[in-house]
């Protein structure tokens, strides 16, 4: 049962991949060096012979931990990405968190503009927010950047593809209908590398990777995959408890996903 719906869910990314890079001229993926946009990237990879065809953009606000750096230059080097790295500002901003708010929007806004990108692959799921779930696979940007998440086009019969707005870009959720679990079976089943800090040390581990200022370690004895996986299975926490909860509440998330941020 696994089986089948790992590979149902591959199917599926695999194709949406494929044809974002079919159809669009300048292409990107964000990379956070998280769990998630890594899977995206060994499934770039299975889509495209090996190889992740587009450049990779991390979004770097100088204070993420030090495992996650050393993650990035060794994965990136591993899987020869075209790697970005955008520097973003740590100022006040309307989440109250100016480490991974709206700040890191103006820093994908500069390097988007910087190099005419007109579609952005991001790592997001529907389980992971309830305003993430009101996304769709391929979701337009103004040249604002702002989501009309009120007006979502519909997605029916596998109808996914629109052009952006003169100015404005689309943006692709090839793993909208995975959940954590999912993404953990996937993870082993590829043996997909993953930064360390997911894995309990001393009683505890990272659920949700944000940078050093926003997100703490939970509860867990879990130092594998397997013991990931087995824990996910009975927990009732949520999956991003380690972060701030402030800005993870439905007002500010919404507000901060309608300017832009990922």
């Amino acid at each position: 049962m696994i089986e089948q719906n790992l590979s149902e869910l591959e199917g599926k990314s695999v194709y949406i991949l494929r044809e974002a890079k079919e159809r669009f001229k300048n292409i990107a993926a964000l990379w956070s060096m998280g769990k998630d946009s890594t899977a995206m990237l060994a499934l770039a990879r299975k889509a495209f012979m090996n190889k992740v065809p587009f450049p990779v953009i991390h979004i770097d606000n100088g204070i993420d931990f030090p495992e996650t750096y050393e993650f990035r230059e060794k994965l990136a080097k591993q899987w020869d990405l075209d790697l970005i790295v955008q520097k973003s500002e740590i100022k006040p901003e309307v989440s109250g968190y100016a480490c991974c708010g709206a700040n890191k929007t103006q820093a994908l806004k500069k390097v988007m503009k910087e190099y005419g990108f007109d579609a952005l692959i991001v790592s997001i799921r529907r389980d992971e927010h309830g305003i993430r779930g009101k996304e769709r696979y391929v979701s337009p940007r103004t040249k604002e950047f702002k989501w009309n998440y009120k007006e979502q086009p519909a997605e029916l019969w596998n109808d996914y593809w629109r052009k952006p707005e003169k100015g404005g870009h689309i943006r692709i959720h090839p793993l909208l209908d995975w959940n954590e679990i999912d993404i953990w079976n996937y993870i082993k089943k590829q043996r997909i590398p993953i930064n360390s800090l997911y894995l309990a040390r001393n009683g505890m581990r990272y659920r949700s990777l944000g940078c050093t200022h926003c997100t703490v370690p939970v509860e867990s004895n879990a130092d594998s995959i397997d013991k990931i996986i087995k824990e996910l299975k009975s927990t009732k926490k949520e999956e991003r408890s380690g972060r701030e909860q402030d800005k993870e509440t439905a007002y500010i998330m919404e507000k901060l996903r309608a300017l832009g941020y990922m």
